[in-house]
């Protein structure tokens, strides 16, 4: 096999990382930076929303990031990181012009065509808004598509907010519904107080026609699934992202297994009666 073809077969790897280039990085909130990347010399391909890569970082190791940009550029790849362990800080630290490894993307993600006509609930924990973010920018720019459009978000604090800007110009659109909370205020807060889920009670959708999708901490997730049962949506209406411990991304090494489901391969988004039991399970 000739040089050309060797390279060939390496970039149809899936196992086999391509080098991406950081073009733009910017702190987002504490610990939290968001990287764009370009792929060198390679094909943007696309993405779906929902859907993860895996980066690297040569000579410290690899790790699962979701897209965090607009599906409708694909030339970039936007993920957002929390610098808590040595991989994620290292990747943090790559300056404008460093290389990564980039492998995807990967995994199933949120359910758009299902979503077509219906109300979307989005609820998101932290950094959960993260990946629901593509599946913002794709419901926004095919509005008329959709029902009524809700976001509800909340973190620990007001400075940990993610995308503060950009959620103020959704709000002044006027055809979205968006609410933050935060669990702890500060003097100069005057929004909600409080954990997500209380939001969910109080939001305009209806629930006989309507899609929820859930991102963040477990213990939130299980938290939003009761309150939007308590609120009338059917459990087959509720997807979550299970970003779990995934190595490979292309299910051989079971370390992301969750029951049945391998998170990588299966996920990482889900419809929640797939999952039924398995979240609460605390030796999975």
């Amino acid at each position: 096999m000739g040089d050309a073809a060797a390279f060939a077969a390496d970039r149809a790897d899936p196992m086999v990382p391509r080098v991406a280039r950081v073009r733009r990085r910017r702190r987002d909130g504490p610990l939290v930076w968001t990287l764009e990347l370009e792929a060198d010399g390679a094909d943007p391909g696309g993405f779906a929303p929902g859907q993860f890569n895996m980066l690297t970082v040569f000579g410290v190791g690899e790790v699962p990031i979701s897209l965090s940009g607009d599906p409708a550029a694909p030339d970039r790849l936007v993920h957002t990181v929390r610098a808590v362990g040595p991989v994620s800080a290292a990747l943090a630290r790559v300056e404008p012009g460093g290389a990564v490894g980039l492998r995807g993307p990967f995994g199933a993600g949120w359910p758009m065509a299902e979503a077509a006509g219906r109300d979307v609930v989005l609820v998101a924990g932290g950094l959960g808004l993260a990946p629901l973010r593509p599946a913002l920018y794709r419901l926004l720019a095919e509005r008329e598509r959709y029902g009524n459009v809700v976001l509800l978000y909340g973190t620990r604090s007001p400075d940990e907010i993610l995308f503060r800007r950009e959620i103020e110009t959704w709000r002044r659109r006027l055809d979205i519904d968006i609410e933050v909370t935060v669990d702890h205020a500060a003097g100069d807060w005057h929004g909600h107080v409080g954990v997500v889920t209380t939001l969910i009670p109080r939001a305009a959708f209806d629930p006989l026609h309507a899609l929820a999708l859930v991102c963040g901490p477990e213990v939130m997730m299980r938290f939003a699934i009761s309150a939007l049962r308590d609120a009338g949506l059917a459990e087959e209406a509720v997807y979550l992202s299970m970003e779990r411990n995934m190595k490979c991304a292309v299910g051989l090494c079971g370390h992301c297994q969750f029951g049945p489901v391998l998170v990588c391969r299966d996920g990482p988004v889900f419809r929640f009666d797939r999952l039924r039991g398995l979240l609460r399970t605390k030796e999975i």
